[in-house]
């Protein structure tokens, strides 16, 4: 677990406390408050505060100050009536806040997602630790010939153990500069600010992440995907079963018709249509490009 001894006897107080509230309460998610969910080598997720549930997607679709519905069963009804059709504002009700440490390269591709609030751990002010992630072997690979932004064939043998001899040289070299740099012996030393310029992008940082639950499930949509780069979607995951037990219609809803589902384009509605009728299609009569029909083919399950 990549916790201090300090940071967990924390998070056991944290979890130790209750208070009355008249707030309504996700049983699921309290479960959750305060644990650190371990992520990568030294990376975790945690929630430290949420707001609403299922029943306040329900509440803010219906307009009503009461529970808004007879029966559990409406409300599962009325949430995946408006996920299938995209009525995002009920969603936006339910907010999450978390804390999240990770690589700094996973945030930089992380932040490009501008619809949350972040405040994270300032290199200016504190020294970061000397912790970098460093992939297990299984996730060491080479460039996809396909490609551009993905990974082919797993790294094996002498060149994996070179590519992370590498890493690991690399990462302790650059913080011992970095230490030598902001130290003081007979010295001034240099800024802060300054020195972290040195730092490579596999050290790890911290942020508190705030998003309300429509943008939350775009991230998801995007990141749990089986495309997405692995460091990212490791935490897409934990994200994922967080959510599932916080707000179980809505989950269950989003896994059906976003996470597992597929858009298909004006042209391959027809092309599929043509198909079932009988019709030979191929991407020359289709109206689709190259490209567009070989996803058209992943997704009807065809090669």
């Amino acid at each position: 677990m990549p916790l201090s001894p300090e940071q967990l006897a924390e998070i056991d107080a944290q979890r130790a406390q209750t208070a009355l509230t008249r707030r309504v309460v996700s049983p699921g998610m309290e479960e959750h408050l305060y644990t650190a969910h371990p992520v990568l080598d030294h990376g975790f997720v945690r929630v430290i505060d949420y707001m609403g549930d299922d029943a306040a997607i329900c509440q803010a679709a219906r307009v009503s100050y009461g529970k808004g519905t007879k029966s559990v069963q409406n409300d599962e009804g009325l949430i995946r009536y408006l996920m299938r059709h995209w009525h995002s504002t009920p969603f936006e009700m339910c907010e999450i806040k978390l804390h999240v440490k990770l690589p700094v390269f996973v945030a930089r591709q992380w932040i490009r997602h501008r619809t949350a609030n972040v405040n994270e751990y300032s290199a200016r002010y504190s020294i970061l630790d000397r912790e970098f992630y460093i992939p297990a072997p299984e996730h060491v690979a080479a460039q996809s010939a396909v490609n551009n932004q993905g990974r082919g064939d797993t790294l094996e043998g002498a060149e994996a153990a070179r590519v992370l001899e590498i890493l690991k040289a690399d990462s302790a070299r650059c913080y011992d500069n970095y230490e030598a740099m902001i130290g003081q012996d007979g010295q001034q030393g240099l800024a802060r600010e300054l020195a972290r310029m040195n730092l490579p992008a596999n050290i790890y940082t911290q942020w508190y992440w705030k998003v309300d639950l429509h943008n939350l499930f775009h991230f998801l949509r995007l990141r749990a995907d089986a495309h997405a780069q692995y460091e990212i979607r490791v935490y897409a995951d934990a994200m994922c079963r967080i959510v599932a037990e916080w707000v179980p219609f809505a989950y269950k809803a989003f896994e059906d018709y976003r996470l597992g589902a597929v858009n298909l384009s004006a042209q391959m509605v027809d092309s599929l249509r043509r198909m079932l009728a009988g019709e030979t299609v191929t991407q020359e009569n289709s109206g689709l490009s190259a490209r567009e029909w070989r996803e058209f083919q992943d997704v009807i399950g065809r090669s």
